[in-house]
């Protein structure tokens, strides 16, 4: 069994996160009736025996003795990861996981990239090494943060390159929150844009995922249950976007709606790593086979179902509509139109009672819509895991190596371009230690090479599907 590590940075990525560690509580405790430490458990959690005092080993095959996740927490503003240590989980996470600052990054990349990075680099490699010292396989680090701030862009993008240059071998999977374009942060452009180029160099998968689209979800989540028909069959508070009857009860915040939906996908992504399937994928089979070059690695995510039925006796929706769904429009957690872009690959994360010939009638079904390159016809990975999420009987994250991201990177790309031809509020970034200007140019030019490259792809879109040459036998 192999371990990950969560690295959450900044208000955003903490407080994913922090929806990240509730869910996961609540869907172990629901499996794992008798309090047993075991090889799910320990994918993401340590079983630290307390009374001995001190850092204790892992107690393994036995009886929880106290849980710490394995984790590391960074954010510098205190607020939100106090918030966290008052708060139900309290108890999962220890002094040794936190690097904390007062003043924060107001909402500057540089400052959380060039002055927080330097300043708190030998911390952060030191807490770094300690939590992949107690991995017995250390095989994926998760970065939770968000773009348009200081912390999560700027010392979220710096810890993603130090895990580069600390643990080259260790597969980095990244989720990160675009800020819409009616953001209230004046340089999020500026932040998003100098991030990705860290995000292009340094990343191996990018889960990029728009704020605009999880308000859209939940908002569409609220409209189902209160609309007069289907109000009798949805549940008002959904299980994906709501954590109420969880083991761990907290009151809910605006955001933790939208937080809980990245959490939900967080929670379908690792649902292999943790629990058993009869085809179970490895986390490093995804960048395996879905990012066939190495900057193209964005994927877009999208998650099936997004509420739940109230009655029992009402049939759940059809297998089939699961697999529709996940290709549609209105479960996509970034805005973005697949079916009529070009599909590099495809992963399907199925969990539940769903069967191998079901993945196979669906994904036959599926195809003839479906654009692929003509050089990966068969281009689709799949994963089916036993259990199912808290609440369904069975649920589909689907993951689209798909040029459909462009669009999304080429109205950021206007965004900067509008305040970087006016020079408008340069002088906050360039006052800080090893900030110049040619940072500005770099990042540009390399999310325009970005962007280049999948307009080479869509060029070839359309094209004639060459189909390899079959081996002639003689007869």
């Amino acid at each position: 069994m192999t371990q990950s590590v969560v690295v959450q940075v900044g208000q955003c990525g903490n407080q994913v996160g922090c929806r990240f560690w509730e869910l996961a509580l609540r869907e172990h405790a629901a499996i794992n009736k008798k309090g047993i430490y075991d090889e799910a458990l320990s994918s993401f959690f340590r079983n630290v025996d307390t009374r001995g005092g001190g850092d204790g080993a892992d107690i393994y095959r036995g009886k929880i003795c106290s849980l710490k996740a394995r984790a590391l927490l960074i954010d510098m503003e205190e607020g939100v990861v106090n918030e966290i240590l008052q708060g139900p989980l309290r108890d999962v996470f220890d002094s040794k996981q936190l690097i904390t600052d007062v003043s924060g990054s107001g909402n500057n990349w540089a400052v959380g990239h060039k002055l927080y990075g330097c300043q708190y680099q030998e911390n952060i490699v030191e807490k770094l090494r300690k939590t992949a010292e107690h991995c017995d396989c250390l095989q994926c680090f998760f970065i939770i943060h968000s773009m348009g701030g200081g912390t999560g862009s700027g010392l979220g993008t710096f810890v993603l390159k130090l895990l580069e240059d600390e643990f080259p071998e260790v597969y980095r999977f990244v989720t990160s929150v675009y800020p819409s374009g009616e953001d209230d942060v004046i340089t999020s452009p500026y932040n998003s844009v100098l991030a990705m180029k860290e995000l292009n160099e340094h990343a191996d998968c990018v889960l990029p995922i728009e704020n605009e689209s999880l308000f859209a979800i939940v908002n569409k989540i609220h409209q189902m249950s209160n609309c007069g028909k289907l109000g009798s069959t949805v549940k008002h508070n959904s299980v994906v976007t709501s954590s109420r009857g969880s083991a761990i009860a907290a009151q809910e915040k605006p955001f933790d709606a939208m937080n809980n939906i990245v959490a939900n996908l967080l929670l379908n992504l690792t649902s292999s790593a943790r629990f058993d399937g009869s085809l179970n994928m490895d986390l490093n089979e995804i960048s395996m086979n879905l990012v066939p070059f190495p900057r193209l690695h964005y994927l877009v995510s999208s998650l099936t179902p997004l509420y739940t039925l109230a009655d029992v006796n009402v049939p759940s929706r059809r297998l089939d509509q699961m697999f529709s769904d996940a290709f549609s429009r209105d479960h996509q957690l970034i805005q973005a139109d697949p079916k009529h872009s070009l599909y590099l690959a495809c992963a399907l994360l199925v969990r539940g009672n769903v069967q191998v010939s079901d993945l196979r009638r669906n994904i036959q079904r599926l195809k003839p819509c479906l654009h692929f390159v003509s050089w990966n016809q068969e281009g689709w990975k799949t994963s089916l895991c036993s259990v199912p999420p808290v609440g369904h009987s069975h649920s589909l994250l689907a993951l689209a190596n798909n040029t459909c991201v462009k669009p999304t990177f080429m109205e950021l790309r206007d965004r900067f371009m509008k305040l970087y031809r006016k020079k408008a509020h340069l002088h906050h970034y360039l006052h800080i230690d090893g900030m110049e200007q040619s940072c500005f140019a770099e990042a540009i030019a390399s999310l325009s090479d970005l962007i280049e490259e999948y307009n080479e792809l869509d060029a070839t879109k359309g094209g004639p599907r060459t189909d390899p040459s079959r081996l002639k036998i003689a007869v």
